[in-house]
C-alpha cells in the first residue's frame, strides 16, 4: 500500500483467502485491505494515538438513514454524553476530494448533528467545524484533541 500523510503505525496484517486483511482495533476484526480501509486504518490510529480518543467513543462504518436512503459513514467520534463530535469520510488515494464530497458529508451530517467533519484520502486531510445557526462549516488546521467533559 502507498504511504500517507500520518505518521507511521505498527498495524497487524495477515493473509485471508489471498488476500491480505488488516487488523481493526474498533471493529476487532481483520478486514479485508482496500485502498479505502487504508486510509481509514489510518484515521483511526490518529484518533487514537495523535488526537488521544478513546478507542470506547470511536465507531466505525456502521449503517445510517439519509431521506430514506441506506448510507454507511465510514468513522463516528462520541462525546462521553453519546453526541456526535466527529463525523469522518474517508476516500481512497486516488479520488481527489471535491466538492462532492463535502455534499456527502454535509448530507450525513443533518441526520448525524456532529460539531467536527473531517474528509480524507491518506494524502489530503480537510478538517470543519459546523456553524448550525448559519448553516454552514469554517475550516480548521486541525481537529480538536480530545478532552472529557
Amino acid at each position: 500500500m502507498q504511504p500517507l500523510n500520518f505518521p507511521s503505525y505498527p498495524f497487524r496484517f495477515k493473509n485471508s483467502e489471498n488476500k491480505l486483511a488488516i487488523f481493526d482495533e474498533i471493529r476487532k476484526k481483520f478486514i479485508i485491505l482496500t485502498p479505502e480501509e487504508w486510509v481509514r486504518q489510518h484515521m483511526i490510529q490518529f484518533l487514537i494515538l495523535e488526537k488521544k480518543y478513546p478507542k470506547s467513543l470511536i465507531n466505525v462504518e456502521k449503517v445510517l438513514f439519509v431521506n430514506g436512503l441506506r448510507k454507511r459513514y465510514d468513522i463516528v467520534v462520541y462525546n462521553s454524553d453519546g453526541s456526535i463530535c466527529i463525523l469522518v469520510e474517508c476516500k481512497a488515494p486516488e479520488i481527489t476530494i471535491s466538492q462532492a464530497t463535502f455534499d456527502q458529508i454535509a448530507q450525513y451530517n443533518m441526520t448525524l448533528n456532529s460539531r467536527f467533519l473531517t474528509v480524507t484520502n491518506g494524502l489530503s486531510h480537510y478538517f470543519c467545524q459546523m456553524d448550525f445557526e448559519n448553516e454552514k462549516y469554517h475550516f480548521l488546521k486541525e481537529i480538536p484533541t480530545y478532552s472529557p467533559q
